[in-house]
């Protein structure tokens, strides 16, 4: 039979693991009425009872109190049973203390075979509770494993749960070896057959996300709102931000005193991703002409209808404002939400987009007075 030890074995349990004394209880009991069913052939009437005060397992036959027994395994006759206690009534349940041969050792196997697969269950659904409410939070762990097909394993959580950062959610160019502490965006948790898995991502806007608003106070305190953010892991990120208090400079919140703020993001997490802080506008022609940063914009042509913008740039500032194989551009459409055709300003002309006299007015001005006009709208600078 189950010794003393092995019920002050469940109590160590409690104690290491956090694993409640009474869910292992649970288990076994209904294991064993199982195991007695099936091994001894007992009826659906039986149950077995533990008693961890009294390191107690006791099997009993439930039957019920009949005025005539058609089975005798679930059914007492009134006579027999007021025999044995004489306020017995037709329909009572009496519990009988039966005692199955070679029960012990039926007992002791099965013990085994609950304990670890409760184990298993409690601390998967443990693990699945701990991190289900971390989606979309960022966390530290460290690298416990890297494979050859560049999938790299990451403990995180006090349990040290191994989470999976697939190549498609690393940052294109960094490398991690075992032992490296790293910063992890969650990005999804499953619970699946085979335990919980725990997706983890670096690559992702969510990422960058959580970093501005570990590094900036302004941030997290609410003062400055992230609006959008567009991003092409390793190359290039947008985030568009805005100030709820008019004294506090968003763009100058996110970029901090002589850059030490974007480059502790930039740098130390993003493997020197270039990085465009944008200021947010509810005017849609300004919001489009800050978002092809660093390109300095002449004019914004939107069709509101089919969100689509046609952008007017210098001749000189063509390429700028389309960036790398599009990158520029394309990040452009992506934080805005519209589509966004980059002409420039001599193509505009011959395209019938900006009028003769304005062209001819335009071509008065000097370099340095368009330049004012357009204003500064970037934080950051094209390579």
């Amino acid at each position: 039979m189950i010794s003393k030890d092995f019920f002050s074995a469940l109590d160590d349990f409690e104690k290491e693991k956090g694993i409640p004394k009474e869910s292992f209880i649970s288990a076994l009991e209904n294991a064993l009425t199982f195991a007695c069913k099936r091994n001894f052939g007992e009826a659906n009437n039986v149950e077995v009872k533990l008693n961890p005060e009294k390191a107690t397992i006791r099997v009993f036959a439930y039957k019920t109190v009949v005025e005539t027994v058609e089975d005798p395994d679930k059914e007492i006759s009134l006579e027999e049973a007021r025999e044995l206690k004489k306020t017995y009534e037709i329909g009572d349940k009496i519990a009988k203390e039966i005692f199955p041969k070679d029960f012990s050792r039926i007992a002791a196997q099965t013990a085994r075979q609950v304990i670890t697969q409760t184990i298993k269950e409690i601390e998967k659904t443990q693990m699945y509770d701990q991190f289900a409410d971390k989606e979309d939070e960022m966390l530290v762990g460290v690298v416990s494993r890297v494979k050859d097909d560049g999938t790299i394993y990451v403990e995180i959580g006090k349990n040290q749960m191994e989470g999976i950062l697939m190549p498609a959610d690393q940052i294109p160019g960094e490398n991690f070896k075992f032992g490296d502490k790293i910063k992890v965006y969650v990005r999804k948790v499953k619970d699946g057959a085979k335990g919980v898995q725990v997706v983890l991502s670096r690559s992702c806007v969510g990422f960058v996300k959580r970093l501005f608003e570990s590094e900036v106070p302004e941030i997290r305190a609410g003062i400055v709102v992230i609006k959008s953010i567009a991003r092409e892991a390793g190359y290039r990120t947008k985030i568009a931000v805005y100030s709820t208090d008019q004294n506090i400079d968003a763009v100058g919140a996110c970029v901090g005193t002589k850059g030490v703020r974007i480059n502790a993001i930039s740098n130390n997490e993003l493997n020197g991703e270039k990085i465009d802080v944008i200021p947010w506008s509810e005017d849609i022609l300004d919001f489009i002409a800050n978002a092809l940063s660093p390109a300095k914009v002449y004019m914004v042509q939107a069709n509101e209808e089919e969100k689509e913008a046609k952008v007017i740039v210098p001749d000189d500032k063509l390429s700028l404002a389309i960036g790398r194989e599009g990158q520029n551009a394309r990040l452009a459409a992506r934080l805005t939400g519209w589509k966004i055709d980059v002409k420039s300003y001599t193509n505009a002309v011959k395209m019938g987009l900006i009028d003769s006299e304005e062209s001819d007015a335009e071509s008065d001005k000097s370099a340095e007075d368009l330049l004012a006009e357009i204003g500064d709208i970037t934080s950051g600078e094209e390579e």
